[in-house]
């Protein structure tokens, strides 16, 4: 179910309208079948694989802090992952709902084809988990707990590794044993990426690593923390939430306010209006670039460019808009994803400002545990390339995405030696330049010089091959000479939006608030959300397209 689609607002409006009506813990039941039914909406049977990461790590996250579950703590997830596998992947809802539709009994209820062997393969893995438990139960606490931890990793890592990097990875082996002249068989398998596993196994995967570093006590509460994993807001592509900042606000009763509800509304209308009028409007410019199979111009590359950096700006941030703006509507707050990232002036001030929570994930998990900013520089160095490239292939399995992660941790490294060198103190939120007119020139020009870099960065991450960002980048160097405009024109609707919201966020940066104007008097505050509705009505008449994060 997208964001963008009238089934996702008659989704939210009975939620929200059956869930004001709730009581608390009614409320928690409510949004665990409402986001089982929006992630299912799309394939019913890769909700058997959330299942799976919320069964695992609710048993891992119990053994790490306690050593033993009570019989109600085993069985009850056991219960759930049997009766997931046979619903989930069992069932054929398609057929059943079209009988019933139909006023007739459902004659056939599970799919055709083997189905046994998924169950079976459902018990085995169960016993395996509870073998497990019982020779971790009796083992001294750190060895338990490292077993534990290796338990939750094998498991959510594996996953990514079977549905998102396995093909990847023997088709590589396979290109470069063929060119060796060695002739192997492929094993490429027919496997479909089920929507935001990237995301949802992240946060999993925070809550049991926060419990092994002591910093978090886990739930004993099952449907509370599966509502945490599977939460529809933020399933599909994020914010990736850390488990002390929501787990706490589902164990608790919420109280709705006018402002929360308000402040909710207006980031809804705001990802609206990035995604309709901006996003899905420039998409066009940005295919016919990147598609195109004729001679483009240096003009044509470097604006399907920038309008890319717009489109996956104004899709991401959009997206993630309405999923904050959704999730205060139901009185929870999750974390702020995006913070102006295009007015950064370094490599490390933009990660600090873009997808932070993917940002952060790998900062706390990876990048400190590598060794973070401690000993030498080329350490230092080695843990940014690390994190960076891993970072690159988390979008992706492809090689582009990885080339962008070394692009990205170069980058880092460079900004890194640069203020080794000059002695420069990196803040953490850089307020504009202020001083004489030439601090405040050079200020911005390095902004100006950054956003080209991050631009080029997002040519990379485009993309469809190595070829194409090779015949991409020599017309950028080479081809001044060319500058007819071959391409599209966005629609009109992103040519005022992308007007629109230039100045809203420069009034924004300008004081320090991202808030700001939504504080401003009644008729400005009019004018403002009647120009983004405005903009999301002539947007309606654009392509829609998925958000670009559903695939990773």
């Amino acid at each position: 179910m997208l964001f963008n689609s009238p089934e996702f607002v008659i989704f939210v409006a009975v939620v929200y309208a059956i869930y004001c009506l709730s009581p608390f813990r009614l409320q928690n039941y409510l949004l665990l079948i409402a986001s089982y039914i929006f992630y299912g909406w799309w394939d019913a049977r890769f909700l058997f694989l959330v299942a799976l990461s919320t069964t695992v790590d609710f048993w891992v996250g119990l053994m790490l802090e306690h050593g033993q579950l009570s019989r109600r703590q085993r069985l009850l997830p056991a219960l759930f992952l049997v009766s997931s596998a046979v619903v989930f992947l069992g069932v054929d809802p398609s057929a059943t709902w079209n009988a019933i539709s139909a006023g007739a009994i459902p004659v056939r209820l599970f799919r055709a084809g083997p189905f046994g062997w998924e169950l079976a393969a459902t018990v085995a893995f169960l016993a395996v988990l509870f073998f497990i438990y019982e020779f971790l139960a009796g083992s001294e606490s750190p060895r338990r707990r490292l077993w534990c931890l290796m338990v939750s990793l094998v498991t959510q890592l594996g996953l990514l590794g079977i549905f998102k990097y396995f093909n990847f990875f023997i088709d590589s082996m396979t290109s470069a044993l063929t060119q060796m002249g060695i002739g192997v068989s492929s094993l490429h398998l027919d496997i479909v990426l089920p929507v935001g596993v990237s995301f949802y196994t992240f946060q999993s995967l925070s809550y049991t690593i926060d419990i092994y570093r002591r910093e978090f006590k886990p739930t004993d509460r099952f449907w509370d923390f599966a509502l945490f994993v599977a939460y529809f807001p933020q399933l599909q592509a994020g914010p990736i939430e850390r488990a002390r900042n929501v787990l706490p606000q589902l164990a608790n009763p919420r109280r709705l306010t006018w402002e929360q509800s308000a402040h909710g509304l207006y980031l809804i209308v705001l990802g609206f209006f990035k995604k309709v009028a901006i996003a899905d409007g420039v998409a066009p410019t940005v295919d016919q670039v990147f598609g195109s199979a004729g001679h483009l111009s240096w003009l044509d590359v470097a604006c399907g460019t920038v309008f890319f950096a717009i489109q996956i700006y104004c899709d991401f941030s959009g997206y993630t808009d309405i999923a904050r703006g959704v999730s205060k509507l139901l009185g929870i707050d999750l974390m702020l994803n995006f913070n102006q990232p295009y007015f950064a002036t370094n490599p490390q001030e933009f990660w600090r400002r873009w997808h932070i929570s993917l940002s952060s994930w790998l900062r706390d998990y990876l990048f400190k545990p590598l060794g973070g900013s401690q000993g030498s520089m080329a350490l230092v160095c080695r843990n940014l390339m690390i994190t960076m490239v891993l970072g690159g292939l988390w979008h992706g399995a492809a090689w582009n995405f990885v080339l962008w992660g070394f692009y990205q941790g170069a980058l880092l490294c460079v900004h890194r030696i640069w203020r080794g060198v000059t002695g420069a103190v990196q803040h953490g939120q850089p307020q504009p330049a202020s001083g004489t007119w030439q601090d405040v020139a050079i200020h911005q020009l390095g902004r100006i010089v950054f956003l080209i870099a991050v631009c080029y960065g997002w040519l990379i991450f485009r993309a469809h091959s190595f070829p194409q960002i090779v015949h991409l980048t020599a017309i950028l160097i080479t081809d001044h000479g060319y500058r007819d405009f071959g391409m599209s024109a966005p629609k009109f609707s992103a040519v005022i939006g992308m007007f629109w919201l230039l100045a809203i966020e420069l009034v924004q940066y300008s004081r320090f608030d991202l808030r700001i104007n939504q504080r401003w008097l009644p008729p400005l505050m009019g004018i403002q959300l009647a120009a983004l509705i405005t903009a999301i009505i002539i947007g309606m008449s654009n392509e829609p397209a998925q958000f670009i994060y559903f695939q990773f």
